[in-house]
């Protein structure tokens, strides 16, 4: 089945953790998320990142394929006493106001979207100056680990899953920044983010290749089967579970 990240809106929205406040700090330091500023956040999913920078100050519209995962980004919003406008369409074709925005941003779905089309979009909708922040936050392969192992459980339901084994944080094709921009500036750096298991099974389950790829009896079974392997091999709670958090900022060029 192809990916769709509708089928998984609620796990998404209630699992999947928010990006770390040192992450928004270095941001600002480098002049992006500043009260005030137009951001535009590309494949905004369930709004994380949208919400905060809406919470500082920012005036912020976010833009996704999946209405169910708008619809959960606004029930999110009105949780958090925050107010962003969403439209859905694609990355590669927002149909927002060109040369009118600060910021263009877009946290864990670059890799998704057709790039070169993404690229240009991007350069239509900032001012010249503008900031394009990439960013993602990506759970850690280690030997023996608890999402070693968990991925080990997807492959056996999505044997073709193009994403396993990719939980290095490392995103090559940000490497050299975007055509057409400058200014590059990286961040990158390791955190531990505490799940209980429920919460371990629900990221999983929110997951590319189980939620938002498998039918819902196989998503239920492989659920099962991490339930037990938690049980039997990673009893502790909370467990501690590794992330890179990496972003890369660039400006746009005249």
């Amino acid at each position: 089945m192809p990916v769709d990240f509708g089928r998984t809106a609620r796990d998404y929205a209630t699992y999947r953790t928010a990006f770390p406040p040192e992450l928004f700090t270095r941001f600002a330091a480098v002049g992006v998320g500043l009260a005030g500023q137009r951001i535009v956040d590309l494949g905004t999913g369930t709004g994380a990142l949208a919400r905060s920078f809406a919470a500082a100050g920012c005036v912020v519209s976010g833009v996704d394929i999946a209405p169910e995962m708008l619809d959960e980004a606004r029930r999110q919003d009105g949780a958090a006493g925050v107010e962003i406008t969403y439209r859905v369409a694609p990355a590669e074709d927002t149909g927002l106001p060109g040369e009118a925005w600060d910021v263009v941003c877009a946290g864990q779905c670059w890799h998704w979207f057709d790039r070169e089309r993404a690229v240009a979009e991007v350069r239509r909708l900032l001012v010249v100056g503008g900031a394009l922040a990439i960013c993602g936050r990506d759970y850690l392969i280690l030997p023996g680990n608890v999402c070693a192992a968990s991925e080990d459980v997807v492959l056996t339901y999505n044997p073709g899953w193009p994403m396993a084994g990719g939980g290095a944080g490392i995103h090559a094709e940000w490497a050299a920044g975007p055509a057409g921009f400058d200014d590059l500036e990286k961040v990158g750096f390791d955190i531990d983010v505490a799940f209980t298991h429920e919460a371990w099974r629900g990221r999983m389950r929110s997951s590319n290749g189980v939620g938002a790829s498998l039918p819902p009896a196989e998503v239920a079974a492989f659920d099962a089967d991490l339930a037990r392997l938690l049980r039997e091999r990673f009893p502790q709670e909370p467990l501690m579970v590794p992330h890179r958090i990496s972003a890369l900022v660039a400006r746009r060029s005249r």
